[in-house]
This record gives structure tokens, sequence and C-alpha cells, in this order.
């Protein structure tokens, strides 16, 4: 006849038991998983602060055509000098200052002793290269109204502001029904119709692909503007610094997984004390 009472109806079943020890193991291994992400994402800040350090420092950079790209570092203060191509002019959708919504503007500025000039066609020649200006934000307009230009000065003008790398992205929305809108037109200038039409709008630019759309050589880095440039705001996000906010993080994953691998074993310990009753 199999033992009755409290201590026979506390046990729990084998089958409970394992399920418990395997979910126990998996929170170990999530959160060390965890902890060790916001370790490198602590790194990777701190190598991130390191190099707008190591930039600010830098001489300021008089950015020309011939200027070569070991020179081009990001966070670098510099300007450069030249006539803005506004035809030319991108505008990147998503952009948020002080909470509202809006557009950043992007400018290809022809620089100085850079030889391009416009062809018949409208377009520009590939013949010099320019820089392409973050040049501030706009606030969108409720309903939207598409924009169809971005006032730019005529002649030639001088630019200061900071070198990035690249222009900062956003998450992709084109896969999840962002539309035409968000595809960069295959040639520039877009062939707006009518010839007033929006400007083209994109979640994201990279030099790269504003240069085969172009037909212009574009130096690889972009100017991030701090000039005043009529209406438009230059309020640009600053780089993240807070790294002791990730060291918290992993010591809490760490701490999780702890006390996750304690109940481990003092779970299992129990439950072979039980199995040799």
């Amino acid at each position: 006849m199999p033992p009755s009472g409290p201590a026979s109806k506390a046990r729990p079943s084998r089958g409970r038991v394992v399920v418990a020890l395997v979910l126990l193991a998996i929170t170990v291994l999530v959160c060390v998983s965890l902890g060790r992400w916001q370790v490198a994402r602590g790194k990777e800040k701190a190598a991130l602060l390191a190099q707008v350090e190591a930039g600010k420092r830098q001489a300021p950079l008089q950015v020309v055509a011939s200027t070569p790209p070991a020179d081009l570092t990001a966070w670098r203060p510099a300007s450069a000098q030249g006539q803005w191509l506004p035809d030319l002019t991108v505008l990147l959708d998503n952009r948020t200052a002080g909470g509202r919504p809006g557009f950043w503007v992007v400018t290809p500025l022809r620089l100085d002793n850079s030889s391009e000039a416009p062809t018949t066609a409208g377009g520009y020649t590939g013949a010099g290269p320019v820089v392409l200006v973050l040049r501030g934000w706009l606030p969108r307009q409720f309903p939207d109204q598409p924009l169809s230009a971005v006032p730019a000065p005529a002649g030639q003008v001088k630019v200061s502001g900071t070198v990035l790398s690249h222009i900062p992205r956003l998450l992709e929305l084109s896969s999840l029904g962002a539309g035409k809108a968000a595809v960069l037109p295959d040639r520039l200038p877009a062939d707006r119709q009518p010839a007033d039409g929006p400007l083209p709008r994109v979640q994201n630019l990279d030099v790269a692909a504003f240069a085969r759309a172009s037909g212009l050589t574009v130096l690889p880095a972009v100017l991030q503007s701090s000039q005043p440039d009529g209406n438009l705001v230059q309020d640009w996000p600053a780089p993240p610094a807070n790294t002791d906010m990730h060291r918290g993080y992993a010591l809490q994953w760490f701490s999780f997984a702890a006390i996750a691998a304690i109940a481990f074993g003092v779970l299992l310990v129990r439950h072979l004390r039980f199995s040799r009753r």
C-alpha cells in the first residue's frame, strides 16, 4: 500500500520538476545572454563617445574638392564653400525635433573648386565632387502637404558644421508598406510631374545611393550644418553617451540569472532527496 500523509501529498511530480528545471535553465541562459548584450552595448557606446571626443578635438577642416577621405573624420568640425544644387534636394521622412514630426533636408553643395555644371537636360555632370549637407529640420504640415522646394541661397555660400561618416538611420519601413514614396528615384533630379511636384522623400539615405542616382562624385562623408539657414532648425540629436545605464541593466540581468541558477540548484537537490526516499 503506497505511503500516505502530508509528506507524500506535498511531493511534486517528476514531470513538474523536470519542466521547472528546464524553465529555470532557459531563464539562466536568457538572462546571461541579455546581460552580455548590455555589456556589449555599453562598450559600443563607450567607443562611440571616444570617437566623438577625438573628432571634436581635431583642428577644423576646410572641405574642398581634393580633401582626402582620411581627413573626413567623424565628428570633426568643418566648413565648406560652394553653391547649392537645390534641384537635388532630398527629404528624410519621420525625423523629429522637440517631439514634433518632420523632415531633415539634405542638399548637395557643389564645392568651390569643383567643375560641376548643369546639363541641358537639367541634371549635372559628374566632373567634380560635391558634399552632402544635412541642412536642417522642417516640421510636417497637417494635413500632409508635399514640399516642392526648400529655398536655398543662390551664389557662393559657406556652410559650417560637423563631419558625419553617414546620415543617421531609422528603421526601414518600406518592407512594411511605406510604398514608393520611401524609395529614392533611380535618377536625380527626379522627373517630377508636374515640374513643381513634391521633392523625393525617403526614410534613409546613404552617400553611395545618392551618387548612383545623381551621377555626381560625392565625398564619402556628410556635413551636418550648424549654419543658420532660413527657417530650418539645426536641432540635431546628440550621440548616446550614457554607458552607466547599460552597466546597470547588465547587473540586473546577471542578478536574475544568479537567482534562477540558485533556484535550479535548490530544486534539483530537493528532487534528488525525495527520489531516494
